[in-house]
């Protein structure tokens, strides 16, 4: 089988979002993630510029470090420095971005505003279900 490396992000993105505040504790957080079957979540600050990402990663190093889930905040464990896509990528250039920066999940930007998120998981889906 031969892969489509061309379709573009909005083809396999997921443009329902979830999104947490930065006080959220990482119980609160780990709880929507689960109620919504995501690996990820979009931290959303309106007093800081830009959106930061928390991760099941995130959350699960944290526990092993012996932090309080009902105490530790999506702040204190999102990442801020994000690689967006935009939803013209190709498939190709997002799992290079995600290669390349070690991680599973890509915040997608239309202009300035989250138009939704891509996973590792999307991809393969997305390739799997060409002919």
């Amino acid at each position: 089988m031969q892969i489509d490396e061309t379709s573009a992000v909005a083809t396999a993105m997921s443009t329902d979002v979830l999104t947490v505040g930065p006080g959220h504790t990482l119980r609160q957080v780990s709880a929507a993630m689960a109620g919504r079957k995501v690996g990820a979540a979009v931290v959303v600050d309106s007093d800081a510029s830009g959106a930061g990402i928390i991760t099941e990663r995130d959350i699960l190093r944290s526990i092993a470090a012996g932090e309080d889930p009902d105490v530790e905040t999506a702040h204190d464990h999102q990442t801020t420095e994000i690689v967006y896509a935009t939803p013209a990528w190709t498939l190709a250039q997002a799992a290079e971005a995600m290669m390349r920066g070690g991680f599973r999940h890509l915040v997608v930007l239309d202009g300035s505003e989250v138009a939704g998120m891509l996973s590792v998981r999307d991809i393969v889906r997305a390739w799997a279900r060409q002919p």
